[in-house]
């Protein structure tokens, strides 16, 4: 049986309710026809020109990211602007463009954040910063690993789970502290590094840190913390989400993650020691 762009949506809003997001955020159907029919999904973290490359190369009519194309006001998409030329090219080959963001980091179950923790192995979770109307949804999550493990082999592990990019995974804490109630949050979550200490966190596992807050924290009791890239850190629910929307529509559409890694970094180098310079820091991490 057909099922029309209108019904896929429906099923993601169903997943990933509009009203979890942020007001400042941009989410839902961007470009498509409610009316045409929709027989293959691809998922990506980012709307890029390679991902759209792939949307054309497999023949998908809707690709569904987490980022948005568009977070600030839009007075037109002329063909020579390059997100207006990412839209132009969609809809010339028929596909649709949905954004599931900040709905999709407070949603429970299949969200980014449920899916992060799930890739850890984390057990026993629940949001960090729980909404008021559904004690499962908000933004993080906190749990615990199967298993204590010292900071240094949490990194490995969390190396191990989360896809290779060229900044890998960096630690800030004592090496050898012990881990065992982790709080994590997909993207940028520094600021709930406050939430995270309230837990009870031994460390807060996010993207973006930036220095002065890390620096900062390392000089009061509180979590470790420990950096990923962007990207990684919300990889894992394309799987997630992809599984859910197939099963949602009983097995009606077909559904594909993007193969393109769009971390946007594509060279990395160690420093190295030099006389008079400060000793490194212990290594965390290949």
């Amino acid at each position: 049986m057909t099922v029309t762009l209108g019904e896929v949506v429906a099923a993601l809003e169903a997943r990933y309710d509009p009203a979890l997001a942020e007001d400042w955020d941009a989410v839902g159907l961007v470009c498509g026809d409610p009316d045409e029919p929709v027989a293959r999904v691809l998922f990506a973290v980012d709307p890029v020109a390679a991902v759209v490359d792939e949307v054309v190369g497999t023949g998908a009519q809707l690709l569904v990211t987490h980022h948005p194309l568009f977070l600030t006001a839009v007075h037109g998409v002329p063909a020579d602007d390059p997100k207006g030329r990412l839209v132009h090219r969609l809809v010339r080959h028929g596909a649709g463009l949905f954004v599931a963001h900040t709905n999709a980091d407070r949603a429970p179950g299949t969200g980014v954040n449920d899916a992060l923790a799930d890739a850890l192995g984390l057990q026993g979770t629940a949001p960090l910063q729980p909404v008021p109307t559904d004690a499962r949804a908000g933004l993080g999550r906190i749990g615990r690993l199967a298993e204590p493990v010292p900071l240094a082999g949490f990194v490995e592990l969390v190396a191990a789970a989360l896809p290779g990019t060229v900044g890998g995974v960096r630690a800030a804490g004592d090496p050898s502290r012990r881990v065992e109630t982790v709080a994590v949050c997909g993207g940028s979550g520094g600021s709930l590094l406050p939430a995270a200490a309230a837990a009870g966190a031994d460390v807060l596992l996010t993207s973006d840190l930036r220095h002065h807050p890390v620096s900062e924290s390392q000089e009061v009791p509180g979590p470790a913390l420990c950096d990923v890239a962007h990207f990684a850190s919300e990889w894992p629910w394309l799987p997630v989400a992809a599984d859910a929307l197939a099963r949602d529509l009983s097995g009606r559409v077909e559904v594909a993650v993007s193969r393109r890694r769009t971390d946007p970094w594509t060279a990395h180098a160690a420093t190295r020691e030099r006389p008079g310079s400060p000793p490194p820091a212990g290594r965390l991490s290949g």
